[in-house]
């Protein structure tokens, strides 16, 4: 036989089975289709020796994107620019290398203990469109894992669980780190609306820059190391996988870039949780069970975000409170006005303290895990004990003014210094001063080219004696204060000087005589 006649007669048998295939389609009953599908399948085992696993890209679950398909795409993507011929690139982040991922109707080959097994990469596109308020992509992908019937134990009890271990792994190296903030409830049921608005978070805070002891440094990120890697642990004490940090202090004194620096030590997303736009204590929890593990869950200056320390005694005085006339309080201007009040706080936030108790520590707090929650405040002596006892914040954080030791760390990163002849004066001030950190840092960052770092030193101790002389005449002033309202009330002096300097001391603590510069 001639190569001309075999393939005529090759072109044929593709012309029969073309043939074959459209009266199939056109004339069998749709109601057997399955059957031949299944026993023809059936037959073809006997003779193919593969087996085929089919990833989906979306699940039945409200054509929620699959986790194991993602899982899937990192690892391949990870694996196949040696191999693969046509390939998809991607930027995840603007100082990081492009990503490559397998194109589609692409193939390459893995081996795992001997074991080799290839993945395709497919598409399919429905053949009629649908006209919907709620489009969804139309695109449906999916990876087919095909290996021999003889390694199906190995691929089925080890493979496929390192493939989605490895692919996660690869997704939190390479995943975007965000900063979210909740929306309000009014704009949760719109089409494509969330619950969380976020974008990317890249603020450049870190340990080794934050004006701190480095004693109290290292031990918070002890702390944090040990929590990350507690899976285990506190599923073996029975405790919900997270954890409570306080942080408190004077203003400026870097709480929140004491959270930045959290979240990139831990690489960790930021939800910044504003509770005056939360209506009641469901809608707390509705977005608790919307936030993801590797997070932190931020409450920024708790003490004035909700009246959550007097709800208590308001729930008493109301019950105590008897019917007034109504006519007098219409008559009363006061009373008007106080109505209006009223009835503008009820608009306001209903979240009571026993829903943000249930937040941090309750049933619904157990939902995910890798979780840490942070409270901030000027005042930690205004929150309820309730709300801040160990086991809700594990942790407690006091951020103080600035030490000489937190300087040396400002004057490194503002000036390059790490010693200078005016470093001895300014220890010695600020060991008499309080200054915050945000000021001491205002005044050595240059404000021209033309300053140097002795500038810089120099406008720093400027500030510090400024600071000091105002203290002391503000501790002058609540000294003559106390003798004048000693000698009207009757008292002695010396008495009435000893309380209002207590007084005074107790705001010069919390104020912290802070000069703007």
């Amino acid at each position: 036989m001639t190569t001309g006649e075999m393939w005529t007669q090759l072109s044929s048998a593709i012309t029969g089975l073309m043939l074959a295939w459209v009266m199939l389609e056109r004339y069998f009953p749709y109601e057997l289709r399955g059957y031949l599908q299944k026993y023809s399948q059936k037959l073809m085992s006997y003779v193919y020796p593969y087996i085929h696993i089919t990833f989906h890209e979306f699940t039945s679950e409200r054509l929620k994107r699959s986790e194991a398909f993602s899982a899937i795409q990192n690892y391949i993507g990870s694996n196949s620019t040696t191999t693969a011929k046509r390939l998809k690139a991607e930027v995840v982040r603007n100082n990081q290398p492009l990503v490559l991922t397998m194109d589609d109707y692409e193939e390459v080959t893995d081996i795992f203990d001997g074991v080799k097994v290839w993945w395709s990469s497919r598409k399919t596109v429905p053949k009629t469109q649908s006209i919907s308020f709620h489009p969804v992509a139309e695109e449906r992908r999916q990876y087919r894992l095909t290996f021999h019937k003889r390694h199906r134990e190995v691929i089925t009890e080890k493979y496929i669980e390192h493939v989605l271990k490895e692919g996660k792994a690869i997704a939190v190296k390479n995943r975007q780190r965000k900063l979210f903030t909740n929306n309000s409830s009014e704009n949760w049921y719109r089409w494509k609306s969330t619950k969380w608005s976020h974008v990317l978070f890249e603020h450049p805070a870190t340990f080794d820059s934050l004006a701190m002891e480095t004693k109290k440094k290292e031990e918070i990120k002890k702390d944090l190391t040990r929590f990350s890697k507690g899976k285990s642990y506190y599923a073996k004490i029975g405790k919900a996988w997270k954890r409570g940090y306080l942080l408190y202090g004077a203003p400026g004194t870097g709480k929140s870039t004491m959270i930045s620096a959290m979240a990139n030590f831990l690489d960790y997303d930021i939800y910044d949780l504003e509770l005056t736009t939360v209506k009641d204590n469901s809608e707390l929890r509705r977005l608790l069970i919307e936030t993801t593990g590797k997070s932190i869950i931020v409450i920024e200056d708790i003490d004035c975000s909700l009246d959550l320390t007097g709800q208590r005694k308001k729930t008493k005085e109301k019950d105590g409170d008897g019917d007034d006339d109504k006519s007098d309080k219409e008559k009363d201007p006061i009373s008007k006005k106080k109505t209006e009040a009223e009835k503008e706080d009820k608009s306001r936030s209903k979240v009571t303290l026993s829903g943000l108790l249930n937040f941090i520590d309750g049933i619904w707090s157990a939902c995910g895990g890798e979780r840490i929650i942070v409270f901030t405040t000027n005042y930690v002596d205004r929150l309820d004990p309730a709300l801040i006892r160990t086991g809700r914040m594990d942790k407690h954080i006091e951020l103080s003014y600035c030490c000489f030791e937190a300087f040396e760390v400002l004057a490194k990163n503002y000036l390059g210094l790490k010693s200078h002849e005016l470093f001895g004066k300014i220890e010695e001030l600020l060991g008499e001063t309080k200054m915050s950190p945000a000021d001491v840092a205002e005044n050595l960052m240059p404000k021209s080219d033309e300053e140097d770092e002795e500038d810089c030193l120099k406008r720093l101790i400027k500030a510090l004696e400024t600071t000091k002389e105002e203290a002391r005449k503000k501790a002058e002033e609540a000294v003559l204060k106390a003798e004048k309202a000693g000698e009207e009330s009757g008292g002695t002096p010396s008495q009435a000087v000893q309380e209002n300097g207590e007084k005074s001391a107790k705001e010069v603590k919390e104020n912290g005589v802070i000069d703007e510069g």
